[in-house]
């Protein structure tokens, strides 16, 4: 259980690392040091919301485990980690000659589960919380005296596909997570509780009448965001966090706040916080390390 304050509890938020590999020292040296002051500015739960690194390499992944063992914060009610594109998808792999020709989709289906099973083996203890290895979508719910807290992770990384998905970043939250999500039992589990969302890709892009920022959008968005949204307005979610797009921001959807976490790549000094008060509002920030932090969101 963590310690609620007067002033409430605080979520600390951040986003696409994009390390270069687990021997990246400039990268990892840049995380320790946030990692420290987030326990230092009393940060109940850490999220990141995926795209550790610049490879698909699970064997990268430890670097950040390490770290996380190092500072005691790698425990199931201390942080929460999803995926992200970089981290499922090895863009280099599937456009080679003979994937980009295969007709067969259900290759690239199961590369991506494959490596999305291994995810959430490698990371079981911060998801299940014990040596049982489950997957998306999942929730956790965390008891801080007056403060409930409950997060609800969904998968949003889909197979790269020739047409669809030229890139890999499109983004889907795929309709088994969706119907899982509906069933009278998870909003249940969630009464009474502060609901907020955790996925990787954005809900907003750029969202302007520029053809070059029309053509930008398709290739990084999030392809069913408006299912997704109902599902979190279903839960009563007060608030949906993500990265992809690599802009610290805040703006609503359907009654909910959404933050976008930025780049921990392009600026490792910046991350977003959330305090929710005992009385069930909530402050968001952007808090700059060493500094006051700019723009305040209260509700």
């Amino acid at each position: 259980m963590g310690q609620l304050t007067d002033k409430g509890i605080k979520l600390a938020h951040f986003s696409d690392l994009h390390l270069s590999g687990r021997k990246d020292r400039k990268g990892l040296g840049r995380l320790d040091t946030l990692f420290s002051v987030l326990v230092e500015n009393g940060c109940s739960h850490i999220i990141i919301t995926g795209d550790l690194y610049n490879s698909t390499e699970p064997e990268d992944w430890a670097s950040i485990r390490n770290l996380l063992e190092k500072k005691g914060l790698y425990s199931w009610d201390r942080v929460t980690i999803v995926p992200g594109n970089h981290d499922l998808i090895n863009l280099e792999e599937e456009m080679r000659f003979y994937n980009v020709l295969n007709p067969d989709n259900g290759s690239r289906v199961r590369r991506l589960r494959r490596k999305l099973d291994t995810f959430c083996s490698d990371f079981r203890e911060i998801i299940t919380g014990d040596e049982s290895v489950a997957g998306f979508p999942y929730i956790k719910t965390l008891d801080y005296g007056d403060v409930s807290l409950a997060l609800v992770m969904v998968n949003t990384v889909f197979p790269w596909h020739n047409i669809d998905n030229p890139l890999g970043a499109r983004g889907r939250a795929d309709k088994a997570q969706l119907k899982a999500l509906y069933d009278p039992s998870v909003k249940k589990a969630l009464r009474n509780s502060f609901v907020i969302g955790v996925i990787h890709h954005a809900y907003r892009i750029y969202e302007t009448g520029v053809l070059l920022d029309q053509a930008f959008d398709w290739t990084m968005e999030l392809k069913n965001r408006k299912n997704l949204l109902a599902v979190m307005q279903h839960l009563d979610a007060r608030l949906l966090l993500h990265g992809h797009f690599h802009r610290f921001q805040t703006y609503s959807a359907g009654g909910i706040q959404v933050v976008n976490g930025g780049s921990f790549s392009l600026n490792h000094r910046r991350y977003n916080q959330v305090t929710i008060k005992a009385n069930g509002t909530f402050e968001q920030r952007f808090v700059d390390v060493g500094g006051g932090g700019g723009f305040v969101n209260r509700e």
